[in-house]
């Protein structure tokens, strides 16, 4: 996008905005923020944490707010999927138990890493991958308890998979603008 794609506008709201107004009422204990940039955030109001381990992408964000996290399951949302279902959000949640250290959808056979909920379990595997610099988010899935939800596990709270819709292109917004005028 050229810019920092948390506050690029869709429908007249910036990204991050619509993600946060998306989950914001699922009953959780916090909502926070991994940014290295808190002063462009300070007007969401939200406590911001910068990463632990300064650039390790979008695992380290994971790493860095599993660390920081009141409660043992975390739910990772990435401020670029304007079209985040809180339903699909629910159900997630509602997966949640002792058997698993992972929950995350999967679309085409591909974890939605930034869509997913993990337990404060997965700190030490992520700091193991960070330390040798593989930073595939899925890279350490094979060392959890992961429960994967497919799209037949998500079609009845989206069906049309908009959930994990990310924009990371100019094009990409211009479709989401349209989508959104659509469907309003």
């Amino acid at each position: 996008m050229g810019r920092d794609k948390a506050f690029v506008e869709l429908g007249g709201k910036a990204l991050i905005e619509r993600v946060i107004e998306r989950s914001a009422d699922l009953g959780q204990a916090e909502t926070i923020l991994i940014t290295n940039q808190p002063a462009q955030y300070a007007h969401l109001g939200l406590p911001m944490h910068g990463d632990i381990l300064p650039d390790k992408g979008s695992l380290g964000g994971i790493y860095t707010a599993l660390v920081h996290a009141k409660r043992s399951n975390v739910l990772m949302l990435a401020c670029d999927m304007p079209f985040v279902n809180t339903d699909l959000l629910r159900f997630m949640i509602s997966k949640i138990s002792n058997d698993f250290d992972i929950i995350v959808p999967r679309v085409a056979g591909y974890p939605q890493g930034l869509h997913a909920i993990y337990k404060k379990t997965c700190i030490a595997p992520i700091a193991e991958q960070l330390a040798g610099n593989r930073l595939k988010i899925i890279r350490f899935y094979d060392q959890m308890r992961v429960r994967y939800l497919d799209e037949a596990d998500c079609a009845p709270f989206d069906p049309l998979g908009r959930s994990f819709v990310n924009l990371n292109t100019p094009e990409e917004l211009a479709e989401a603008e349209r989508l959104l005028a659509a469907t309003g």
